[in-house]
Formats: C-alpha cells, sequence, structure tokens
C-alpha cells in the first residue's frame, strides 16, 4: 500500500523540496511538499537535485492550506517555524519533525552555498532512507 506523505517547511522553495523528490525516488510514497509562506523554488535546490539525477525544475511552491482536509498517513516538518505553525492533520496522520538547516540562508560564493544544499541534501537523504526502512520492518 502506497504512503500518503506531506512535507512541510516555511518557503517550500528548498528542504521540503528536495526531501520530496528524494522520497519519490525511494519508491513506495505518494509525496507532497509544500510551505506555511511559500516563496518559490531555490535555483541551489534544483542545482542540488540535479547532482542527485532528479530533476525537481517543474515542481512549484505550494502552499500548505491546499491540502487541508486531506488524508496523509504523514506529516513530516523539516524546519521549526513549520512545526511550529503546522495545523493538525485529523484521522489517522502521523506528525513528525526533524529539524534541518535552511541552506538558503547560508551566506558566500556559488560554491559556498551550492555545497550548504547538497549537505541538507545529503542529511535529508540519509533520514528519508532510514525513516523508509523503520517503515518497511513495521508493515
Amino acid at each position: 500500500m502506497t504512503q500518503r506523505v506531506l512535507i512541510l517547511c516555511t518557503g517550500n522553495s528548498a528542504r521540503s523540496q528536495m526531501a520530496e523528490a528524494l522520497l519519490r525516488a525511494l519508491g513506495g510514497f505518494e509525496v507532497f511538499s509544500a510551505g506555511t509562506a511559500p516563496k518559490g523554488l531555490h535555483p541551489l535546490a534544483v542545482a542540488a537535485m540535479q547532482i542527485y539525477h532528479l530533476d525537481i525544475s517543474k515542481q512549484t511552491s505550494k502552499h500548505l492550506d491546499q491540502f487541508l482536509g486531506q488524508d496523509f498517513d504523514f506529516v513530516i516538518t523539516v524546519c521549526d517555524n513549520a512545526n511550529d505553525n503546522c495545523p493538525v492533520f485529523l484521522g489517522k496522520t502521523k506528525r513528525l519533525h526533524w529539524s534541518f538547516p535552511d541552506p538558503a540562508a547560508v551566506e558566500g560564493s556559488e560554491e559556498v552555498r551550492l555545497n550548504a544544499f547538497l549537505d541538507v541534501a545529503a542529511a535529508l537523504q540519509k533520514k528519508l532512507e532510514s525513516w523508509a526502512a523503520s517503515l518497511e520492518v513495521k508493515v
């Protein structure tokens, strides 16, 4: 059975977008992402995912409101602000919170900034793989 997952962050520009692509690539999940204050897809998130051979250039920032009332098996917040502002999802939804640093907040050269996105992507991938494996054990 496919699990429905909503991944939330504030801007839906980097962390949640990368997590959406990484989890979708694992398979077995219907994945969506949204933000509490969406502000557009960050170009360095697109560049980081290209290194993972994942094209997110067609993904768009969405407001969390468009998902209210839908059923999800899991709602995962990947930043503290989204966790603090996440509404209650009724029913069987399980809430998880994983705090990752905002790579878009890093200043410096293009290389320094891209490396921040790659670091967060690697951390997201490790967490998502571990989490997905733990679900398979429990099924």
